[in-house]
C-alpha cells in the first residue's frame, strides 16, 4: 500500500492497530509489567503533542519501531502492509540482533548520525521515552549502576542526533537531567 496517497489517520490507527497486535503478549521490565504496546504509542504521542511532528510516515514508524527487532515481523511484512517509507524508517532504528548487545549498543551510537532524518526522529523520542521510563518505571530488576549506564548510553547516542530537532533534544535534556543517582 502506498503511505502517499493513504488517508494520515487511517494508516495512523493500522499502524497502532498492528503494533498492538505484534506487541500482544510483550510486557515491559517495569514492577507492574506494564503492556509493551504503552511504549511505542508513547513515542508517536511525544512526537506529535511534545515535538510538533505531523509527518504520518514518522509517526506510523514510531509505533512500530520495535516491531523488526522485537516481533516476528519481517521488513517485508512491514513493506507489504505499510509501504517502502515507513518500512524503511523502521528498518533503520532496528538494531541487528545477530550483533551481541555490546556491538548493538556501540552500533547505535556510531550509525546514529547517518540515519535519514525521519529516523533520526523516532530515534530521539524513543531515548526521551526509555529515560523517562527509567525514571517513572524503572525495570524491576535493574541496579542503580545498570540505569545510570543507560543514561549515559542514551547521552551518547543523543549527542550523535544533535542537529536533528531542538525541541525533541531538548525534551532528552530535561529527561538526562532526572539521570538517577
Amino acid at each position: 500500500m502506498s503511505t502517499q496517497s493513504a488517508d494520515p489517520l487511517g494508516l495512523l490507527l493500522r499502524a497502532a492497530a498492528f503494533a498492538a497486535e505484534k506487541h500482544r503478549l510483550q510486557r515491559r521490565l517495569d514492577v507492574e509489567a506494564s503492556a509493551y504496546i504503552n511504549h511505542p504509542i508513547a513515542l508517536a504521542n511525544v512526537l506529535k503533542n511534545e515535538g510538533g511532528i505531523s509527518d504520518p510516515i514518522v509517526l506510523c514508524a514510531a509505533l512500530l519501531h520495535d516491531t523488526i527487532e522485537d516481533t516476528q515481523t519481517s521488513y517485508e511484512e512491514l513493506r507489504a502492509e505499510f509501504g517502502p517509507e515507513i518500512a524503511d524508517v523502521v528498518a533503520e532504528v532496528s538494531d541487528d540482533k545477530s550483533l551481541k548487545k555490546e556491538a548493538r549498543k556501540q552500533a547505535q551510537i556510531e550509525h546514529a548520525h547517518l540515519k535519514s532524518p525521519r529516523a533520526k526522529l523516532v530515534k530521539l523520542a524513543d531515548k526521551i521515552c526509555n529515560l523517562r521510563d527509567m525514571v517513572e518505571r524503572p525495570p524491576a530488576e535493574w541496579s542503580l549502576g545498570r540505569k545510570q549506564e543507560y543514561f549515559d548510553w542514551a547521552k551518547a547516542v543523543v549527542d550523535r542526533l544533535r542537529g536533528s530537532h531542538g525541541t525533541l533534544e531538548r525534551l532528552f535534556d530535561e529527561a538526562y537531567t532526572r539521570r538517577p543517582r
